[in-house]
Protein backbone atom coordinates (compact mmCIF):
# COMPACT_ATOMS: atom_id res chain seq x y z
CA UNK A 1 0.00 0.00 0.00
CA UNK A 2 1.46 3.45 -0.87
CA UNK A 3 1.52 5.77 1.58
CA UNK A 4 2.22 10.24 0.66
CA UNK A 5 5.82 11.22 1.57
CA UNK A 6 6.38 13.15 3.92
CA UNK A 7 6.11 17.01 4.20
CA UNK A 8 7.21 20.06 6.55
CA UNK A 9 6.34 23.75 5.95
CA UNK A 10 7.75 24.80 8.98
CA UNK A 11 6.52 25.84 12.53
CA UNK A 12 5.33 29.54 11.40
CA UNK A 13 7.29 31.24 13.89
CA UNK A 14 10.63 31.93 14.52
CA UNK A 15 12.20 32.27 18.61
CA UNK A 16 13.95 35.26 19.65
CA UNK A 17 16.03 32.77 22.28
CA UNK A 18 16.86 28.46 22.62
CA UNK A 19 15.06 29.05 26.06
CA UNK A 20 11.80 29.97 24.42
CA UNK A 21 11.64 26.20 22.49
CA UNK A 22 11.56 24.88 26.45
CA UNK A 23 8.43 22.39 26.62
CA UNK A 24 5.53 21.47 24.57
CA UNK A 25 6.89 17.75 24.22
CA UNK A 26 5.36 15.15 22.18
CA UNK A 27 3.49 12.34 23.60
CA UNK A 28 4.36 9.85 20.98
CA UNK A 29 2.46 5.90 20.69
CA UNK A 30 4.43 3.09 21.65
CA UNK A 31 3.85 0.35 19.11
CA UNK A 32 5.19 -2.90 18.70
CA UNK A 33 6.28 -3.69 22.71
CA UNK A 34 2.45 -2.01 23.91
CA UNK A 35 0.39 -4.97 24.79
CA UNK A 36 -2.35 -5.56 22.49
CA UNK A 37 -5.28 -3.33 23.00
CA UNK A 38 -3.51 -0.94 25.21
CA UNK A 39 -2.46 2.65 23.99
CA UNK A 40 0.40 3.34 25.61
CA UNK A 41 2.49 7.04 25.32
CA UNK A 42 5.53 8.29 26.30
CA UNK A 43 5.88 11.55 26.84
CA UNK A 44 9.43 12.32 25.40
CA UNK A 45 11.15 15.24 27.00
CA UNK A 46 14.40 14.67 25.27
CA UNK A 47 12.54 17.22 22.64
CA UNK A 48 13.78 20.35 25.10
CA UNK A 49 16.75 21.90 23.62
CA UNK A 50 18.97 20.51 26.46
CA UNK A 51 17.46 17.36 25.66
CA UNK A 52 16.18 16.27 29.57
CA UNK A 53 13.16 17.17 31.61
CA UNK A 54 14.80 19.67 33.69
CA UNK A 55 15.10 22.29 31.30
CA UNK A 56 11.58 23.09 32.52
CA UNK A 57 13.25 23.39 35.70
CA UNK A 58 16.21 25.49 34.96
CA UNK A 59 14.55 27.89 33.17
CA UNK A 60 11.74 28.88 36.20
CA UNK A 61 14.44 28.77 38.72
CA UNK A 62 16.15 31.82 36.48
CA UNK A 63 13.35 33.86 35.39
CA UNK A 64 11.48 33.24 38.93
CA UNK A 65 14.34 34.45 40.64
CA UNK A 66 14.90 37.67 37.59
CA UNK A 67 10.91 38.71 38.42
CA UNK A 68 12.07 38.33 42.42
CA UNK A 69 14.78 40.58 42.29
CA UNK A 70 16.53 37.49 43.79
CA UNK A 71 19.43 36.79 40.74
CA UNK A 72 21.05 39.75 39.97
CA UNK A 73 22.83 40.41 36.55
CA UNK A 74 25.98 38.84 36.44
CA UNK A 75 25.78 37.16 39.71
CA UNK A 76 26.92 33.50 39.64
CA UNK A 77 24.53 30.52 40.17
CA UNK A 78 25.36 27.42 42.06
CA UNK A 79 23.62 24.40 42.24
CA UNK A 80 23.92 20.69 43.46
CA UNK A 81 22.96 18.27 40.87
CA UNK A 82 23.10 14.55 39.51
CA UNK A 83 23.48 15.87 35.86
CA UNK A 84 20.62 16.77 34.01
CA UNK A 85 19.36 19.83 35.59
CA UNK A 86 22.91 20.92 35.70
CA UNK A 87 23.06 20.49 32.10
CA UNK A 88 19.57 22.91 31.88
CA UNK A 89 21.01 25.27 33.76
CA UNK A 90 24.12 25.86 32.14
CA UNK A 91 22.21 26.14 28.80
CA UNK A 92 20.06 28.93 30.54
CA UNK A 93 22.84 30.45 32.04
CA UNK A 94 24.95 30.61 29.35
CA UNK A 95 21.72 32.02 27.02
CA UNK A 96 21.46 34.87 29.31
CA UNK A 97 24.61 35.47 30.74
CA UNK A 98 24.71 33.80 34.03
CA UNK A 99 28.12 32.44 35.71
CA UNK A 100 27.19 28.84 36.45
CA UNK A 101 29.18 26.46 39.45
CA UNK A 102 27.67 22.90 39.44
CA UNK A 103 28.21 20.64 42.34
CA UNK A 104 28.33 16.86 41.52
CA UNK A 105 29.26 13.66 43.03
CA UNK A 106 32.02 12.01 40.87
CA UNK A 107 29.72 8.84 40.59
CA UNK A 108 27.77 10.15 38.25
CA UNK A 109 28.46 9.54 34.27
CA UNK A 110 31.49 11.60 32.80
CA UNK A 111 29.13 12.75 29.92
CA UNK A 112 27.69 15.13 32.31
CA UNK A 113 30.20 16.92 33.85
CA UNK A 114 32.09 17.10 30.06
CA UNK A 115 28.34 18.46 28.57
CA UNK A 116 28.17 21.09 31.74
CA UNK A 117 32.10 22.32 30.99
CA UNK A 118 31.18 22.30 27.02
CA UNK A 119 28.05 24.76 27.93
CA UNK A 120 30.51 26.99 30.27
CA UNK A 121 29.79 26.19 33.60
CA UNK A 122 32.35 24.58 36.22
CA UNK A 123 32.42 21.40 37.73
CA UNK A 124 33.10 20.70 41.18
CA UNK A 125 33.29 16.93 42.13
CA UNK A 126 32.61 15.92 45.30
CA UNK A 127 33.34 12.18 47.28
CA UNK A 128 30.88 9.89 45.99
CA UNK A 129 30.96 8.36 49.43
CA UNK A 130 29.31 11.66 50.60
CA UNK A 131 26.53 10.87 48.21
CA UNK A 132 23.96 13.65 47.24
CA UNK A 133 23.62 15.43 50.81
CA UNK A 134 27.23 15.56 50.58
CA UNK A 135 27.28 17.68 47.05
CA UNK A 136 24.27 19.69 48.10
CA UNK A 137 26.09 20.59 51.28
CA UNK A 138 29.21 21.75 49.12
CA UNK A 139 26.70 23.92 46.71
CA UNK A 140 25.50 25.83 49.89
CA UNK A 141 29.41 25.85 51.60
CA UNK A 142 30.34 27.83 47.88
CA UNK A 143 26.97 30.25 48.13
CA UNK A 144 27.44 31.40 51.42
CA UNK A 145 31.07 32.01 51.06
CA UNK A 146 30.79 34.08 47.75
CA UNK A 147 27.51 35.17 47.90
CA UNK A 148 25.99 33.46 44.80
CA UNK A 149 22.53 32.70 44.07
CA UNK A 150 21.51 29.27 45.16
CA UNK A 151 18.81 27.29 43.11
CA UNK A 152 17.70 25.04 45.77
CA UNK A 153 16.01 22.69 43.06
CA UNK A 154 14.96 20.49 45.90
CA UNK A 155 13.09 23.02 47.59
CA UNK A 156 12.22 25.76 45.52
CA UNK A 157 8.32 26.50 44.83
CA UNK A 158 9.62 27.42 41.20
CA UNK A 159 10.26 23.43 40.71
CA UNK A 160 7.01 22.20 40.66
CA UNK A 161 5.27 25.51 39.72
CA UNK A 162 6.51 25.18 36.15
CA UNK A 163 5.38 21.37 35.64
CA UNK A 164 1.89 22.71 37.21
CA UNK A 165 1.75 25.45 34.45
CA UNK A 166 3.23 23.72 30.93
CA UNK A 167 3.92 20.10 31.50
CA UNK A 168 0.40 19.12 33.11
CA UNK A 169 -1.15 21.74 30.63
CA UNK A 170 0.34 20.03 28.04
CA UNK A 171 -1.04 16.66 28.97
CA UNK A 172 -4.38 18.22 29.86
CA UNK A 173 -4.50 19.54 26.43
CA UNK A 174 -2.94 16.03 24.51
CA UNK A 175 -5.38 14.28 25.57
CA UNK A 176 -8.14 16.58 25.69
CA UNK A 177 -11.36 14.68 25.39
CA UNK A 178 -9.37 10.80 24.98
CA UNK A 179 -9.11 8.25 28.07
CA UNK A 180 -6.17 8.70 30.40
CA UNK A 181 -6.11 6.04 32.68
CA UNK A 182 -2.48 6.19 34.21
CA UNK A 183 0.71 8.65 34.01
CA UNK A 184 3.62 6.53 35.51
CA UNK A 185 6.72 8.96 36.37
CA UNK A 186 9.52 8.70 38.67
CA UNK A 187 11.31 11.20 40.61
CA UNK A 188 14.58 12.95 41.13
CA UNK A 189 13.36 16.43 43.21
CA UNK A 190 10.03 15.42 42.95
CA UNK A 191 8.75 18.54 40.33
CA UNK A 192 6.55 16.66 37.98
CA UNK A 193 4.77 14.38 40.50
CA UNK A 194 4.18 17.47 42.52
CA UNK A 195 3.07 20.12 39.55
CA UNK A 196 1.52 17.61 37.68
CA UNK A 197 -0.57 16.17 40.73
CA UNK A 198 -1.67 19.52 41.81
CA UNK A 199 -3.45 19.83 38.23
CA UNK A 200 -4.44 16.02 37.08
CA UNK A 201 -5.98 16.15 40.84
CA UNK A 202 -8.41 18.48 39.69
CA UNK A 203 -9.11 18.49 36.40
CA UNK A 204 -8.44 14.45 35.83
CA UNK A 205 -9.21 12.75 38.88
CA UNK A 206 -9.94 9.75 36.88
CA UNK A 207 -6.31 9.18 36.16
CA UNK A 208 -4.10 7.41 38.46
CA UNK A 209 -1.27 8.97 38.99
CA UNK A 210 1.80 5.99 39.57
CA UNK A 211 5.08 7.14 40.86
CA UNK A 212 8.62 4.39 40.82
CA UNK A 213 11.86 4.70 42.67
CA UNK A 214 14.71 2.30 42.94
CA UNK A 215 13.94 -1.40 44.36
CA UNK A 216 17.16 -1.04 46.60
CA UNK A 217 16.53 2.62 47.54
CA UNK A 218 12.71 3.33 48.39
CA UNK A 219 13.07 5.85 50.85
CA UNK A 220 9.39 7.00 50.51
CA UNK A 221 8.16 3.60 50.29
CA UNK A 222 10.33 3.17 53.95
CA UNK A 223 7.81 5.23 55.42
CA UNK A 224 10.48 7.29 57.65
CA UNK A 225 10.25 10.76 57.84
CA UNK A 226 13.25 12.66 56.34
CA UNK A 227 15.18 14.79 58.82
CA UNK A 228 15.42 18.54 57.68
CA UNK A 229 16.33 22.12 58.78
CA UNK A 230 13.93 24.79 59.22
CA UNK A 231 14.60 26.03 55.44
CA UNK A 232 13.02 22.50 54.31
CA UNK A 233 16.37 21.16 52.79
CA UNK A 234 17.84 18.06 54.17
CA UNK A 235 19.31 18.04 57.49
CA UNK A 236 20.80 13.97 57.11
CA UNK A 237 21.19 11.42 54.66
CA UNK A 238 17.87 9.09 54.40
CA UNK A 239 18.33 5.61 56.39
CA UNK A 240 16.68 3.93 53.98
CA UNK A 241 18.92 5.23 50.86
CA UNK A 242 21.39 2.76 48.84
CA UNK A 243 23.61 3.73 46.13
CA UNK A 244 21.68 2.95 42.68
CA UNK A 245 22.30 3.07 39.29
CA UNK A 246 19.30 4.69 38.15
CA UNK A 247 21.05 8.01 37.64
CA UNK A 248 18.69 11.44 38.32
CA UNK A 249 16.08 9.39 40.49
CA UNK A 250 16.38 9.59 44.01
CA UNK A 251 18.15 11.28 46.01
CA UNK A 252 19.41 10.14 49.68
CA UNK A 253 17.15 12.52 50.84
CA UNK A 254 13.31 12.98 49.91
CA UNK A 255 13.46 16.69 48.47
CA UNK A 256 10.99 19.04 50.15
CA UNK A 257 9.55 19.68 46.49
CA UNK A 258 8.66 15.39 46.91
CA UNK A 259 6.68 16.27 50.29
CA UNK A 260 4.04 17.54 49.06
CA UNK A 261 3.08 14.81 46.99
CA UNK A 262 3.58 12.40 49.34
CA UNK A 263 1.38 14.82 52.03
CA UNK A 264 -0.92 15.60 49.54
CA UNK A 265 -1.81 11.96 47.78
CA UNK A 266 -0.58 13.31 44.69
CA UNK A 267 0.16 9.29 44.00
CA UNK A 268 -2.10 6.29 43.66
CA UNK A 269 0.13 3.74 44.03
CA UNK A 270 4.25 3.56 44.82
CA UNK A 271 5.75 0.72 42.29
CA UNK A 272 9.72 -0.21 42.80
CA UNK A 273 12.15 -1.37 39.88
CA UNK A 274 15.31 -2.48 39.86
CA UNK A 275 17.70 -0.65 38.06
CA UNK A 276 18.94 -3.75 35.45
CA UNK A 277 15.45 -3.80 35.16
CA UNK A 278 15.36 -0.39 33.95
CA UNK A 279 18.50 -0.36 31.39
CA UNK A 280 17.18 -3.83 30.02
CA UNK A 281 13.72 -1.55 28.68
CA UNK A 282 15.46 1.41 27.96
CA UNK A 283 17.54 -0.88 25.48
CA UNK A 284 13.69 -2.20 24.26
CA UNK A 285 12.66 0.70 23.56
CA UNK A 286 15.34 1.62 21.28
CA UNK A 287 16.03 -1.21 19.56
CA UNK A 288 12.04 -1.98 18.85
CA UNK A 289 10.57 1.16 18.95
CA UNK A 290 13.71 3.75 17.96
CA UNK A 291 12.84 5.58 21.07
CA UNK A 292 16.02 6.94 22.66
CA UNK A 293 16.42 7.21 26.53
CA UNK A 294 18.19 7.05 29.50
CA UNK A 295 17.82 4.68 32.60
CA UNK A 296 15.70 6.58 34.16
CA UNK A 297 13.51 6.57 31.22
CA UNK A 298 13.84 2.56 30.81
CA UNK A 299 13.33 2.43 34.46
CA UNK A 300 9.81 4.45 34.36
CA UNK A 301 8.50 2.26 31.15
CA UNK A 302 9.40 -0.68 32.91
CA UNK A 303 6.47 0.09 35.49
CA UNK A 304 4.47 1.45 32.99
CA UNK A 305 4.43 -1.66 30.90
CA UNK A 306 4.05 -3.79 34.45
CA UNK A 307 0.90 -1.04 34.44
CA UNK A 308 0.14 -2.12 30.57
CA UNK A 309 0.33 -5.72 31.85
CA UNK A 310 -3.14 -5.69 33.94
CA UNK A 311 -4.90 -2.82 32.77
CA UNK A 312 -8.38 -3.21 31.36
CA UNK A 313 -8.61 -3.64 27.46
CA UNK A 314 -8.91 -0.20 26.13
CA UNK A 315 -7.05 1.79 28.73
CA UNK A 316 -4.42 4.66 28.11
CA UNK A 317 -1.30 5.01 29.84
CA UNK A 318 1.03 7.81 29.75
CA UNK A 319 4.92 7.65 30.70
CA UNK A 320 7.36 10.30 31.56
CA UNK A 321 10.58 10.10 29.62
CA UNK A 322 12.88 12.69 31.62
CA UNK A 323 15.62 12.02 29.01
CA UNK A 324 18.51 11.33 26.37
CA UNK A 325 20.32 7.36 26.72
CA UNK A 326 23.11 10.11 25.16
CA UNK A 327 23.85 10.67 29.02
CA UNK A 328 24.94 7.14 29.60
CA UNK A 329 27.49 6.18 27.39
CA UNK A 330 29.78 5.40 29.95
CA UNK A 331 27.55 4.11 31.90
CA UNK A 332 26.21 0.06 32.55
CA UNK A 333 23.76 1.51 30.42
CA UNK A 334 25.68 0.91 27.60
CA UNK A 335 28.14 -2.26 28.98
CA UNK A 336 28.39 -4.71 26.00
CA UNK A 337 27.59 -2.12 23.49
CA UNK A 338 31.10 -2.81 21.51
CA UNK A 339 32.88 -0.07 19.62
CA UNK A 340 34.48 -2.33 16.99
CA UNK A 341 32.77 -4.82 14.31
CA UNK A 342 31.21 -8.15 16.29
CA UNK A 343 32.18 -11.41 14.27
CA UNK A 344 28.63 -11.11 12.52
CA UNK A 345 29.55 -7.85 11.34
CA UNK A 346 32.93 -8.76 10.03
CA UNK A 347 31.17 -11.81 8.20
CA UNK A 348 28.71 -9.39 6.80
CA UNK A 349 32.05 -7.34 5.62
CA UNK A 350 33.25 -10.29 4.12
CA UNK A 351 30.84 -11.11 2.21
CA UNK A 352 31.47 -8.97 -0.39
CA UNK A 353 34.82 -8.45 -2.28
CA UNK A 354 35.88 -4.64 -1.35
CA UNK A 355 36.10 -2.65 1.14
CA UNK A 356 37.67 -4.35 3.76
CA UNK A 357 39.24 -3.31 7.47
CA UNK A 358 42.80 -4.50 7.88
CA UNK A 359 43.29 -7.61 9.35
CA UNK A 360 44.46 -7.43 13.42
Amino acid sequence: METESRVTAGRGKLFDSIVDTIGDTPCVRVNRLAPDGIRLYVKAEFFNPAASVKDRLAISIIEEAERRGDLRPGQTVVEATSGNTGIGLSMVCAAKGYPLVVTMADSFSIERRKLMRFLGAKVVLTPRAEKGFGMYQKAVELAQANDWFLARQFETKDNAKIHENTTAREILGDFDGDRLDYLVTGYGTGGTVTGVGRVLRQKRPDTKIILSEPANAQIVGSGISQQRGEDGAPAASHSAFEPHPIQGWTPDFIPLVLQEAIDEGFYDDLIPVPGPVGMEWSRKLAQHEGIFTGVSGGSTFAVAMQIAENADPGSVILCMLPDTGERYLSSLLFEGIPEDMTEEEKALSLSTPGFHMPAD
